[in-house]
């Protein structure tokens, strides 16, 4: 049997107001602790990092049928160069329509939300947005994955 590369994007002791004081922009480093604000009011979690510059809320532990498995965080953004990119979505955002139909300025990727700034969007759909995302995401974790989509196999021990 080959080697299972090694995941990078593991939950770490990192700080979190280390990394994000860390932002250059101070927009985008402004808007990074409301988005801190906004997830842990959201989750009732405590943000960790993930990896070099993921800072995530609460987690779980996926197992695809090819084997490979791991943990990721339920949701979770990270200040990019070119964006704010948000992760809150496991299945792609085909569902949350009428949320993005209201959000405001913004682009997607396959599981990414990317805006530029808060003020870019509607604040109060981003909570709706992320709030209905995260309970979809605690149903699917705690449900059967089918195909290529991760399946719940253990709680995560943190």
């Amino acid at each position: 049997m080959g080697k299972t590369a090694e995941l990078k994007t593991k939950v770490s002791d990192a700080s979190v107001t280390d990394f994000l004081n860390s932002v250059a922009e101070e927009q985008k480093r402004k808007d990074s602790f409301e988005i801190v604000k906004i997830m842990k009011h959201i989750t009732k979690e405590e943000p960790k990092m993930w990896g070099p510059s993921i800072v995530g809320f609460g987690s779980y532990h996926y197992k695809y049928e090819s084997g490979r498995e791991g943990d990721s965080p339920m949701i979770g953004f990270s200040p990019r160069k070119q964006n704010l990119t948000l992760y809150i979505v496991t299945s792609g955002f085909e569902d949350y329509q009428r949320q993005l139909n209201r959000l405001g300025k913004y682009s997607t990727g396959k599981y990414c939300l990317y805006i530029k700034r808060l003020s870019d969007i509607d604040v109060d759909v981003l909570q709706e947005l992320t709030s209905d995302s995260l309970k979809a995401i605690r149903r699917l974790t705690h449900s059967s994955y089918h195909a290529a989509k991760p399946r719940r196999i253990a709680p995560s021990k943190e």
